[in-house]
């Protein structure tokens, strides 16, 4: 995470403060107060997972204002022409990430809370949070805080909630909560006998297999690890680091055919923002901004890379999923094109969903009747869209 002070594009606000968080760059209004609010009731208690039971999204609650995006453009397949993003949700401090959608209509999203901006009045920094939003009334809850700064989630074949934590004030850790009972348990903390770096993107193979990214990109806890890698945690609960090239891996997907690893590789040249000035900031250039696809064997290792799309010099990558046909949707921080871009597995682009001003961190697709509704998380909100395509959904035991 880091703050630079830019003029803004079109929008009249005169300075903006940028942050990158996890990859990328948020822009918010210079001195806006660094707040955190829930549209609902706040719960920590366990939901049942084990059955579809999700009714038809509700929509936003009653009251929510509404963002005015940018209509999508593309192939009729994926997106449905003259519509946009809706917003769900706004109430978040910087930056919300990580959508992840249960089978009972509920979409889990969590909130980095960066250390020099999201503070109560008594300037105590916020812990992290993972927010719920409810698609039966469409409010949305705090679900859990502390969150271990929760960054990637992603729901495994039996409905447990794996999320990837992060560091500055994060767990460092990959955990798995059981839905049902609201017990969590820690998959990945270290490597070798060393912390982990800040597990950031996660994704589940149908074999149970869970891949993980390890970058930093904010935090004063130390680097231990020698690179920041892509991991593999194996049922039998070993931890395996498959990829050690990419610079900054971020974003990361097991295709819906199981025979491609897609990493987002996010490199902003730095690895804790917060300690530079603007100006140090502003000198560096990105360093990476590529969608990689790695041969995915059938034991779990990977193979040779080949680069699907090279952004520089604009900001590239961030979170990725896919619908059922293997189409990838890629959350894109570029600032003079934000959104989701969707590509096919050639990495050919066929649509794109913006988010105007605000630049997206992740998007995520519903389950059941809800297959079909594009969940994202951008800036400070969670918003949604409906396809014409319906996402992959992991096989559930």
């Amino acid at each position: 995470m880091s703050r630079r002070h830019l003029m803004s594009r079109s929008s009249g606000i005169a300075v903006v403060t940028a942050l990158v968080l996890g990859g990328g760059f948020l822009f918010i209004p210079s001195g806006d107060a660094a707040t955190t609010a829930a549209a609902g009731a706040t719960s920590s208690a366990p939901s049942d997972d084990a059955e579809d039971t999700a009714a038809a999204d509700a929509g936003p609650a009653p009251g929510v204002p509404q963002h005015d995006f940018p209509e999508v453009s593309g192939d009729p397949n994926i997106v449905r022409a003259g519509t946009k993003l809706q917003t769900l949700f706004e109430g978040g401090c910087v930056l919300t990430t990580g959508p992840a959608a249960d089978r009972r209509g509920n979409v889990y999203f969590a909130e980095l809370s960066a250390r020099n901006v999201c503070k109560d009045e008594d300037g105590n920094v916020e812990a992290g949070i993972i927010w719920k939003y409810d698609g039966h009334n469409g409010r949305t809850s705090i679900w859990r805080s502390p969150s271990g700064q929760a960054n990637g989630m992603d729901f495994d074949a039996e409905g447990n909630l794996v999320i990837g934590e992060s560091a500055d004030n994060g767990g460092q850790r990959v955990t798995k909560t059981d839905m049902r009972t609201g017990r969590s348990v820690i998959l990945a903390a270290y490597y070798e006998g060393r912390k982990l770096n800040a597990p950031n993107g996660v994704s589940i193979d149908e074999q149970g297999r869970i891949y993980f990214t390890d970058p930093r990109y904010e935090g004063l806890e130390p680097v231990e690890q020698p690179v920041q890698g892509v991991y593999r945690i194996d049922p039998d609960g070993s931890v395996h680091r498959i990829i050690a090239n990419a610079t900054k891996p971020n974003g990361v997907y097991v295709a819906p055919d199981q025979s491609t690893l897609y990493v987002a590789d996010f490199d902003t040249g730095f690895l804790d923002g917060p300690r530079l000035t603007p100006e140090e900031l502003a000198s560096i250039p990105p360093l990476q901004m590529t969608l990689w696809a790695y041969p995915l064997n059938p034991d779990g290792t990977v193979g040779g890379r080949r680069a699907l799309v090279n952004y520089l010099p604009k900001f590239g990558p961030d979170g990725i999923t896919a619908d059922s046909n293997g189409n990838l949707y890629v959350a894109v921080r570029d600032s003079d094109a934000a959104g989701i871009r969707v590509y096919t597995p050639a990495g050919e682009e066929i649509a794109r969903i913006p988010t105007g001003d605000i630049l997206p961190t992740a998007a995520e697709f519903g389950t059941g009747r809800n297959s079909n509704i594009l969940y994202v998380t951008a800036g400070k909100g969670l918003y949604r869209i409906p396809l014409n395509a319906t996402g992959y959904q992991l096989p559930r035991s």
